[in-house]
Parts: C-alpha cells; structure tokens; sequence
C-alpha cells in the first residue's frame, strides 16, 4: 500500500478552516482502492492519503488534491478583496 500525507500550514485559523471545507467532498468520492480523508488541527490542514494501486495514481491523486488547495486559496483571497471594496 501506497501513503502520503500532506501538511499545509496556514497562518490564519478561518483560512484553513475554509481550505480543509472546500478539499473535504474528496474524502467521499473515490474510486476503489483509493482513501483519501482530510482533516483540519488549529492552522494546519492534513490530507492523508492510502492507495493500493499503482503509484501514478498516487501521484495524479496529490496533484489533484493541490491543485484544488490551490484554487481554493485563490478564490478564498479573491473574496477577502472584494470584501475589502
């Protein structure tokens, strides 16, 4: 079995509140063999991931789950701006 887990750091609590909401529908849609759970502990957002299949899958599964981190965050400050208007 294949394992990573993925530590993000954020300095503001309500920021990784709402990166750890917006990743957490992944931890229900996955194809089988694949486990994925993230989790939120004070500023720091867990994703650990489990796979029994091959490690590209691993691989695209943590690039998938960045990327949505990443689109995350960029809509999170996008809306902190507008707030700000």
């Amino acid at each position: 079995m294949l394992e990573a887990d993925i530590f993000l750091q954020y300095e503001d609590k309500k920021l990784a509140k709402a990166v750890a909401k917006a990743v957490s529908p992944d931890n229900f849609k996955v194809p089988k063999g694949l486990w994925i759970k993230t989790s939120l502990k004070d500023k720091t957002v867990l994703t650990r991931i489990k796979c029994d299949k091959k490690i590209t899958t691993l691989i695209a599964t943590i690039d998938d789950l960045l990327f949505s981190v990443s689109t995350a965050e960029k809509t999170l400050e996008t809306a902190k701006t507008l707030n700000k208007l």
